[in-house]
């Protein structure tokens, strides 16, 4: 097996495992299931413009079901994409 090198950052690490075949690196024969209980995705602050009357109305809705509004737009948006890569 070959030795998996140093990385000086998730990009570089990224951009070697998406050219490299792991089964280089690893005994995938030996490898065991496991649960990352607290694994928290990456998240990346953006700005987005909205009309007002947009906004209030996802506060509305987010505010029936006792969540964060910032919360019911990521659940609104991750059904979307679900939706549309099933198509």
């Amino acid at each position: 097996m070959k030795k998996i090198p140093e990385f000086k950052s998730e990009d570089k690490e990224r951009q070697f495992w998406s050219k490299a075949d792991s089964t280089e690196y690893n005994d995938w024969k030996k490898a065991k299931k496991v649960i990352f209980t607290d694994l928290k995705p990456s998240v990346k602050t953006i700005s987005l413009r909205l009309p007002e009357y947009m906004l209030e109305e996802i506060k509305l809705l987010a505010n029936k079901r006792d969540i964060p509004y910032q919360s019911l737009m990521k659940i609104f948006l991750s059904e979307r994409i679900k939706k549309e890569l099933s198509v």
